[in-house]
């Protein structure tokens, strides 16, 4: 009796293990989140549309720092990256500081006649062209012999200042219509004569920045003469150049989406106010589009949402003219928010800018800008990234740039994993909290995460760019757990090759921290920190087994990590 009474309670203990087992089993796998990838099932071109950057510092570019963020940008991966700068046409002799530059190409002698000095544009040009790079020359802003109220005409803004500080004597018209056309057509005859016409055919030009506001300090429809002036002179010059605009601020706002309208139907319909002729050329069209983080009980809020109804808006504005719905669209500043300039320390909704919640934004971002473009049939060529680099500024300020002091941020890593991807994206399903509809409408409040992915598939390789994302920055909850279910695959077996962005993998900042915050790092810190700031294997590379075109991938994702798989064909 007493045997039997043992084995029943073993037998029951046993029960009561495998039961919890079961049941623990049970709940990873409800836990897990299923991301399916189709390789079979194509949704379109991966068009590289995160191949654009800006800056409005344009005389950064050929200083140290900026050389060597221009390299490494130039060198993510094989196609051109097109650059957009302020102030090219603004008059001062290469001085800058934030928000502020000059190159002194329009000036006139004592009897008011055009005296052109293109040295400074020239270096401008000559080092993105040096690096493979393209232009999106920006014609703008108003020379000081030009300007219909040039007084003040420098300014001297510094963080924590009102913004509208910066707006003084070159966001004004023109007083002469016809000289402002004639030294539009200089420079683009110019840029001709030193670059070569198929160079320059290759380049974007547009005219101005955010016109429906303070950037321009005429109206609407003195832009559009202005627009009207200045596209017949870059086609006089190179009848084969491309011409666009209006670069508005975020379409959904009413009047920036009445602005874009109205220049629409001017271009389209309305008389030419420098040739009398009807209709305007235009051939891409720009906008902006920014999100707006906030502080809420401490914490950094992100407002993806923002962002993304702004391209929708846009998008849907373009797609309603059937003239011009074919045309590319550059969405001019794409950002998470509107000033690269303003610091952390002046703006704490910014502290988000180091780390990595941006990286993981841009990565979730940037997938809902395909898929808003797939949803209203619109030709998406290319989402500009404002944020470039500040010379001379402390260690990881807070500003909203690439790099600190020559130093990647983690953020440029995303753009690194963008450039192994390449043809045709590919189908993405699952049990996902989120899809684009949902972060446009909501952004990302829920308990979930923003757990997607974006792959894209060529004749070689296929990637998968994996996200964990949540508009509040806590990085203080459970790492993911994911299954990423693959269809498709050719041969028997592939490489895969795991690439990672978290609080450890590919983050300068992290680095640093660990240093102690040094502000006057020594050589070697430097160093170890541009190791640190590159991107980075997350394990060491391994062969999968394919069993008739599928595989699973199992990883451990932290919040606000970015994973890619390189998934090389044998």
């Amino acid at each position: 009796m007493t045997k039997i009474k043992t084995t029943a309670f073993l037998f029951s203990v046993l029960f009561q293990v495998l039961l919890v087992q079961l049941t623990t089993a049970q709940n990873n796998s409800e836990n897990t989140v299923s991301v399916n990838v189709n390789f079979e099932k194509t949704i379109g071109e991966m068009k590289p549309i995160w191949a654009f950057w800006g800056y409005d510092e344009p005389n950064y570019t050929y200083m140290k720092d900026g050389k060597k963020l221009l390299s490494e940008i130039a060198s993510l991966s094989s196609v051109p990256v097109y650059v957009r700068v302020h102030s090219l046409l603004v008059t001062g002799k290469g001085t800058h500081a934030l928000k502020w530059g000059s190159t002194n190409a329009y000036t006139e002698d004592e009897k008011g006649n055009p005296v052109y000095d293109w040295t400074i544009i020239d270096k401008i040009f000559d080092t993105f062209i040096e690096r493979g790079m393209k232009p999106i020359a920006q014609i703008g802003f108003m020379p000081e012999a030009l300007s219909t109220n040039p007084e003040p005409y420098r300014h001297f803004w510094t963080p924590g200042a009102k913004y509208d500080d910066i707006y003084t004597g070159w966001a004004y018209p023109p007083k002469d219509y016809k000289k402002w056309a004639e030294l539009v057509y200089q420079w683009v005859q110019h840029s001709v004569k030193r670059y070569g016409k198929d160079e320059v055919e290759s380049w974007y030009w547009e005219l101005w920045n955010e016109p429906n506001i303070g950037y321009w300090r005429g109206t609407t429809e003195e832009y559009i003469k202005l627009y009207d002036f200045t596209a017949d002179a870059v086609k006089r010059a190179l009848p084969t150049a491309k011409i666009g605009g209006p670069e508005t601020t975020g379409p959904n706002w009413k009047d920036a989406a009445d602005f874009l309208q109205e220049f629409l139907n001017h271009v389209q319909n309305g008389t030419n106010y420098a040739t009398g002729k009807i209709g305007s050329p235009l051939d891409f069209i720009t906008f902006h589009a920014k999100g707006n983080p906030k502080l809420v009980d401490g914490k950094v809020q992100m407002d993806m949402g923002a962002q993304l109804r702004d391209i929708s808006k846009g998008f849907e504005i373009v797609a309603s003219y059937p003239a011009f719905k074919n045309l590319p669209i550059i969405i001019g500043e794409s950002d998470p928010e509107g000033c690269a300039a303003c610091s952390e320390a002046d703006y704490p909704q910014n502290a988000y800018r180091n780390g990595t919640m941006y990286s993981s934004y841009t990565a979730a971002s940037f997938a809902r800008k395909y898929e808003l473009a797939d949803h209203f049939g619109v030709n998406l060529l290319g989402a500009v990234t404002w944020g470039f680099e500040f010379e001379n500024q402390p260690w990881y300020a807070g500003f909203r740039d690439m790099a600190t002091n020559g130093v990647d941020k983690p953020v440029l890593n995303v753009f690194r994993m963008f450039g192994m991807m390449e043809e045709n994206r590919a189908e993405v399903s699952g049990n996902l909290s989120y899809d684009y509809k949902k972060v446009r409408d909501e952004s990302v409040r829920e308990e979930n995460p923003d757990i997607n992915a974006l792959a894209s598939i060529g004749k070689k390789s296929a990637t998968v760019m994996i996200w964990n994302y949540h508009d509040t920055n806590d990085l203080n909850v459970k790492d993911a757990s994911i299954a990423i279910n693959l269809k498709g695959l050719p041969g028997k077996e592939v490489l895969i090759n795991h690439y990672r962005i978290d609080q450890e993998f590919s983050n300068s900042y992290t680095a640093w921290k660990k240093m102690g915050s040094p502000q006057q790092p020594t050589e070697k810190q430097i160093s170890e920190l541009e190791k640190a700031g590159q991107l980075q294997l997350y394990t060491s590379p391994s062969w999968v087994k394919v069993n008739e075109g599928a595989a699973v991938i199992k990883l451990e994702l932290p919040r606000q990590g970015v994973s890619l798989l390189q998934i090389l064909f044998k």
